[in-house]
Order: C-alpha cells, then sequence, then structure tokens
C-alpha cells in the first residue's frame, strides 16, 4: 500500500513547523534546550504529537523534539513500508538541518524501536542513550510465541473493512487519550487522526516488520551507552478478549525475557516493569514513567 495521498501536504499542524529534507518536507516540534537533546520515535499509526505531553516534561531539563517520518502525520507522502536505513538516514539529516547537536538520546516508542536501533547502528558516535519505551526489538521472534511473531502479526492487522467498522471505537479512545491537551492541539489532531489517509498509513507502517527485522540482524548490537526499557505488561482489553490466557502469559513472559536481554548487552542498562497500563497508552497513561525513564538516561550519559 502507498500513501500518495495529498491530505497530509494540506494539513498545517497545530504547533511545530516544516524542515525540508531532499525536497520534502518533514514536520518537527522542538522545545527546551541544552544537551543531550530527547528524540522521540514514534510507533505506527502515532505521530510526533502524541508525545507532546511527554515531550513538555522533558522540555523541562533538556532540548526534547519529536517529528513525524516521512510518509506519516504532517510529514510530506511516501511510499511505504520503507526501510529502516532509509528512516534512520532522513532522521539524521533532519536533525543537522536543525541545528541540533548530537549525540542525542532517542526515545523509542513500539515500532520507533526499529528506526532507533537503525540509527545507532549507523550513527553510534551520535546516539548518547536509548529509552526503549516497549518498543520493537529485532530478535521479537526469538521470544515470542509463534501466534503473536512478526509475521503473524502481519496477517492478523485489520484491512480497510474492519478499520471502516472500528472507526467509532477508535475515535473515542483517541478522543479520551487526548482529553488532556490544549483544544488548539487536541481538536486538529482528531480530525487528522480520523481521516482515511492517515489510518492508511498505520496499516502500511506494519506492513514490514518481518523485512526491518531481517535488516538490522545484519547490523552491529546497540552501542554500550546508557539504556533504560520501559516494559509494559498490563493486559490490553482487545488482546484479551481475542487471545487464550495462556498466550497473553507467553506474551508477557516473552517481552520481559526481550528487554530484559537489551539491557544486559549494554554496561549502564535497566529494565523497569510498568503493569498499569498497556502498549499504546504508555505515555498518556504513565507520563511520568517515560519522563523520568528519559531524565535517568540523560543524566547517566552526561557523567559518562
Amino acid at each position: 500500500m502507498t500513501n500518495n495521498s495529498t491530505f497530509s501536504a494540506r494539513l498545517a499542524p497545530p504547533v511545530g513547523g516544516f524542515q525540508e529534507i531532499d525536497g520534502r518536507r518533514l514536520f518537527v516540534h522542538r522545545s527546551g534546550s541544552g544537551g543531550p537533546a530527547v528524540v522521540f520515535l514514534p510507533g505506527a499509526s502515532a505521530v510526533g504529537l502524541d508525545y507532546f505531553g511527554v515531550q513538555q516534561g522533558v522540555a523541562r531539563f533538556t532540548t526534547a523534539v519529536v517529528y513525524d517520518r516521512g510518509g506519516t502525520g504532517y510529514s510530506d507522502p511516501l511510499p511505504l513500508p520503507r526501510t529502516a536505513a532509509a528512516v534512520a538516514t532522513e532522521l539524521h539529516e533532519l536533525l543537522r538541518a536543525q541545528g541540533i547537536a548530537g549525540p542525542y538520546v532517542l526515545a523509542a516508542h513500539s515500532l520507533g524501536g526499529a528506526y532507533a536501533h537503525r540509527f545507532a547502528q549507523l550513527y553510534p558516535r551520535d546516539v548518547a542513550g536509548l529509552v526503549w519505551l516497549d518498543a520493537f526489538h529485532r530478535d521479537w521472534d526469538d521470544f515470542m510465541p509463534d501466534v503473536a511473531g512478526l509475521a503473524a502479526t502481519e496477517r492478523m492487522a485489520p484491512d480497510a473493512e474492519q478499520i471502516e467498522r472500528m472507526r467509532p471505537a477508535l475515535h473515542e479512545m483517541r478522543a479520551e487519550l487526548l482529553a488532556s491537551y490544549p483544544e488548539d492541539l487536541r481538536q486538529p489532531l482528531l480530525d487528522a487522526k480520523g481521516s482515511d489517509a492517515w489510518i492508511r498509513v498505520g496499516v502500511a507502517e506494519r506492513s514490514g516488520l518481518a523485512d526491518l527485522a531481517t535488516e538490522l540482524r545484519a547490523g552491529p548490537d546497540i552501542p554500550d551507552v546508557p539504556v533504560v526499557a520501559l516494559t509494559v505488561l498490563g493486559t490490553d482489553p482487545a488482546q484479551q478478549a481475542s487471545m487464550p490466557q495462556r498466550t497473553l502469559h507467553e506474551i508477557h513472559e516473552g517481552r520481559r525475557r526481550m528487554d530484559a536481554a537489551l539491557v544486559s548487552a549494554v554496561s549502564h542498562g535497566e529494565q523497569r516493569i510498568i503493569s498499569d497500563t498497556h502498549h499504546h497508552r504508555l505515555c498518556f497513561d504513565r507520563p511520568d514513567a517515560v519522563v523520568q525513564a528519559i531524565r535517568d538516561v540523560v543524566d547517566r550519559a552526561a557523567r559518562l
């Protein structure tokens, strides 16, 4: 599926602006000052402004950057999915064009973990630390039951008809998640998230998960920088309704072991278990835990 709609090009973001990279506009919004700068890498179906709340918390102690990778959100359209190298290179160029000095702390949520890992492979000297927000892991299939593997996840992605049926519930969920946002930001973001173009983007980005894992496995491990991994073990009601309890337990245990392996591979790694929310709600329900994890990585990076 390709995102060839001109919808994104017609949208004006409620905050932030655009940076031109290779003839395309990328949405970017920065707050705060100082370093190392923290850069948020969104999950699939998410956009930079979904992290606005935690960005404001981080901006109290350092520079905090949210953005929309090419083909998503307010940025100009591109065919999706893309390679992790293409996304990582684009982000590196964006940060340089914005005059935001490295090295950076990358705060990656969900699918954003694939792009953070590739960024670290390509530009290890530009990474001061990593904050893993229940993020994608290249060895996902080694830890998960087959029913939750990457190939199965791609097959189970909702099609256009299913998404249409889900639209009212999705709108209600988004409205609740963004309830605390300033109204001048909240309503435009809700409208954009309900658009066909943005919904199609989320589906398209999830169609290349196994290829991303293969790409990352061909490269090195993450560099030896401070890492905090927030492992979310709360149960998503939708998963609870569709999966046996035993499978959910296997998925939770797999997530726990997967992030434990990630942090054990570096000298200054720490895993923190979050049990009172679930995957897509992490930054909305537990901004305190997210901001604290980022602050701790920023502080540890500054001491090294």
